[in-house]
């Protein structure tokens, strides 16, 4: 298959009822193992990259790789740009290949990412590259006042404006969530989460997946959010998997080896999380 695209991967996941894990990936093994996985679940999969890690991997690598495995995948692969926060990430992303890009205006006044977002979209439309928007501020985990102060919150009465002001494909919304290791175990606002998907029918985004209590990110698949962002508890899983095996082994490549059991078995536990009605999709085998 070739890479799918994102917005109607996370339109099956509406049909259906379930969520679509989005693996932050940094290099060939990270994105080998996620894919795999997908591939034993039967499950869609989005393997995305956050331009951050441009100092270890270029964009144009990564992309390359996951249409890579995608072209030979049994399952859809999304392949998506992280968080850039301006215009000329998103461009870098699209030229680089992604088919689809985030564009994070979130620290900006209404107005302002309402531009921003909407400029993306107009340049993206043109490449037929889908646009992730974000509606409210994900702060950081680390920070108890980002993911507990309402203010930070996405406010479900200027949903529905700036999707059409925009024409953003999905939208990443802040209901109680943050970006990172949490100090203190997050508690989501479902209400708000119903709030906005009454505004607006744009599949709805979670940043800052990771570590979430399981009920909740189940509650959140029932509420209506389709895309889960994954990418502090995927990293440390990898560390912790090396961690465990490197004594034992005599070279890098043994190590990645014995790591692989492990990497799949905790994607495919996502998967498993965010598909509360065990759907599986065998249209692809």
């Amino acid at each position: 298959m070739s890479i799918a695209s994102v917005k109607e991967i996370l339109h099956h996941a509406a049909v259906n009822s379930y969520g679509v894990p989005a693996i932050n990936v940094f290099n060939y093994e990270s994105v080998r193992w996620a894919v795999m996985a997908a591939e034993e679940e039967a499950m869609p999969v989005i393997i995305q990259f956050y331009p951050g890690y441009t100092v270890h991997i270029s964009m144009r690598v990564i992309a390359e790789t996951v249409k890579d495995l995608a072209h030979n995948a049994k399952i859809p692969v999304g392949l998506h740009l992280d968080h850039a926060r301006d215009f000329e990430t998103a461009m870098a992303g699209i030229a680089a290949g992604f088919s689809s890009v985030m564009i994070d205006g979130s620290l900006l006044p209404f107005d302002d990412n309402v531009r921003l977002t909407a400029e993306v979209k107009r340049v993206a439309n043109v490449f037929g590259v889908d646009v992730e928007a974000e509606l409210g501020h994900v702060g950081s985990g680390s920070k108890l006042e980002d993911y507990t102060n309402p203010n930070n919150y996405t406010d479900p009465a200027a949903v529905k404006r700036f999707v059409e002001l925009t024409g953003a494909d999905s939208l990443a919304i802040s209901i109680g969530n943050g970006h990172g290791r949490y100090i203190k175990a997050p508690t989501l606002d479902f209400d708000r989460i119903s709030a906005i998907k009454a505004q607006t029918d744009v599949p709805l985004v979670m940043h800052g997946g990771s570590d979430i209590p399981d009920d909740q990110i189940r509650e959140s698949v029932v509420k209506g959010i389709r895309k889960f962002n994954i990418a502090t508890e995927y990293g440390r899983s990898l560390y912790e998997a090396q961690r465990a095996v490197v004594e034992g082994q005599d070279s890098f490549y043994g190590v990645l080896h014995a790591m692989e059991t492990k990497a799949i078995e905790f994607v495919r536990t996502k998967i498993r999380l965010l598909n509360p009605n065990e759907y599986r999709d065998n249209t692809h085998g």
